[in-house]
C-alpha cells in the first residue's frame, strides 16, 4: 500500500504533467490563430486533427483543446455533417463586424479619455511616432499588421478599464479583424489617412475630451466600413 509521501509525489507529478499539457495547448492556440489570421490555413479549409497533430508534432489532447479555444475566438466554425472549418469572412459578416466595432470602440475611446494614465499616453505617443516613421513601408502593410500591445486600437481598448469591452474587442472580434487586414488587398487600405485620424483621436484622449474621442473613433471606423462597402460593391459589378 503506497504511503502518504508516495501519493503526494504522484499528485505532484500529475499536476506538473497537467500544467505542461495546458502550456502546450496555449502555445498551440497562438500558433493556430496566427496560421489562420495570416492565411496559412485558408478560409473554409477543413480542420484535420491528424494533419495538424503531425504538422505541429503534438498529441491529439492538447490539439483538441487548442482547436476549441480558437473556435471560441470565432476563427473556426462547426458545420453540421461537415465538421470544423476555418471561418470565411463574407461581406455581410465583415460589415456587421465593423458596425459593432464602431459602437464599442467609440465607447472604449470615451472611457480611455477618462481613465488613461501618463505612462499609457507616453506609450501611445511613441507608437504613433513609430508608425509615422514606417507607414510607407510595404505599402503601409507593416502599419496595419501590428497587433497586441503594438496596435493603436488595442491600447485604447485596454485603457478603457472596462473588462467586458476588453473581452469582446480583444478576443472575440480582434483576430477576425486581423484576419481581414492580412488577407484583404493592400490597394484598398488607407494607411496615411488612418494614421492622421489616429493622431486626432490621441489628442482628444490626451485632452480628456471624452465626447470628441468617441466621435472621432466612430468616424474613423465608419470610414473604414464605407471603404469596405465600396470594395464589395466594386467586386460585385
Amino acid at each position: 500500500m503506497p504511503n502518504s509521501s508516495t501519493s503526494a509525489l504522484a499528485v505532484k507529478d500529475a499536476n506538473v504533467l497537467q500544467d505542461k499539457e495546458s502550456t502546450k495547448s496555449e502555445n498551440l492556440t497562438e500558433r493556430l490563430v496566427e496560421a489562420i489570421v495570416q492565411g496559412d490555413i485558408l478560409p473554409g479549409e477543413k480542420i484535420s486533427e491528424p494533419e495538424l497533430a503531425k504538422q505541429y508534432e503534438v498529441s491529439r489532447g492538447p490539439l483538441r483543446e487548442a482547436i476549441m479555444r480558437v473556435e471560441g475566438l470565432g476563427l473556426i466554425e462547426r458545420i453540421p455533417h461537415v465538421g470544423a472549418r476555418v471561418i470565411t469572412l463574407t461581406p455581410s459578416k465583415l460589415i456587421e463586424l465593423y458596425a459593432v466595432r464602431e459602437a464599442l470602440e467609440g465607447m472604449a475611446a470615451r472611457l480611455a479619455a477618462r481613465y488613461i494614465n501618463e505612462k499609457e499616453l507616453d506609450e501611445l505617443k511613441r507608437l504613433l511616432d513609430t508608425h509615422s516613421s514606417h507607414v510607407e513601408e510595404v505599402d503601409g502593410a507593416s502599419y496595419f499588421h501590428q497587433y497586441g500591445d503594438f496596435d493603436f486600437h488595442y491600447r485604447i481598448i485596454q485603457a478603457s478599464r472596462n473588462q467586458k469591452l476588453i473581452g469582446l474587442l480583444c478576443n472575440e472580434l480582434y483576430h477576425l479583424l486581423r484576419m481581414y487586414r492580412y488577407q484583404s488587398p493592400k490597394q484598398h487600405a488607407r494607411p496615411i489617412e488612418a494614421l492622421s485620424e489616429h493622431k486626432f483621436i490621441y489628442k482628444a484622449i490626451e485632452d480628456g475630451d471624452e465626447e470628441l474621442a468617441e466621435m472621432l473613433m466612430r468616424r474613423h471606423i465608419s470610414g473604414s466600413r464605407k471603404l469596405l462597402e465600396q470594395r464589395i460593391a466594386s467586386e460585385s459589378d
